[in-house]
């Protein structure tokens, strides 16, 4: 660990691929925070909730009770989606159909907005961590044929150091951000899901009455 820290210092040979991958990993876990808080709090606390009240007003046929609790839960997709849909109840299924699906095209979007940008930060982060490798490998190969024999044996040290430093480093950036990039792909779609499907159902519910 020492090892790595000290391949941060502009001493090292190398140090500004180190650098580079750290800076690109935190702006890859500052898209993931901010998915986090979206996603994970702010589209999911208390939507088990609103959907329990949401469906006991509907199912007592309470539409204007149901459209007032939709309307202020805004901070929720599936509760614009509901208000949506109630509101646009006079119109028939048609009407209710459009609304959903205006809502949703505004909505869904949002939930999957910048998680394909944690993606790229986790593939450049690999790949800066290959080009460090790359670097340390020519490194390596100058010091065997240029340097004299009391200078060698530090210069390969120094040049595997590199290699195997920014690899470590770029696969400590890129893997945390993967993961959290599957969690969050999870999360969003069963958002998605649960709009498509909820939606459905109250639209079908509100048309054969």
């Amino acid at each position: 660990m020492s090892k790595m820290l000290e391949s941060f210092s502009p001493e090292s040979d190398g140090y500004q691929f180190m650098w580079i991958i750290l800076a690109v990993f935190v702006i890859g876990l500052g898209f993931t925070i901010e998915r986090i808080v979206y996603i994970m709090v702010k589209s999911s606390k208390g939507r088990a909730k609103f959907l329990a009240d949401f469906g006991k007003l509907i199912s007592a046929k309470q539409y204007d009770q149901a459209l007032s609790l939709a309307s202020s839960n805004t901070k929720l997709p599936i509760a614009k989606v509901m208000a949506a849909i109630v509101g646009s109840k006079a119109g028939g299924r048609e009407a209710m159909q459009n609304e959903c699906d205006a809502v949703f095209l505004t909505e869904a979007p949002r939930l999957t907005r910048y998680i394909s940008m944690i993606s790229v930060m986790a593939s450049i982060s690999t790949l800066l961590g290959l080009m460090g490798t790359i670097y340390g490998l020519i490194f390596t190969f100058d010091a065997v044929a240029n340097k004299p024999a009391s200078e060698r044996a530090k210069a390969l040290s120094d040049g595997i150091a590199i290699a195997m430093g920014t690899t470590l480093l770029g696969l400590l950036s890129a893997v945390p951000l993967l993961v959290l990039v599957g969690i969050l792909n999870m999360n969003s779609e069963r958002l998605i899901q649960e709009m498509e499907e909820k939606g459905l159902k109250v639209i079908n519910t509100l048309a054969n009455d």
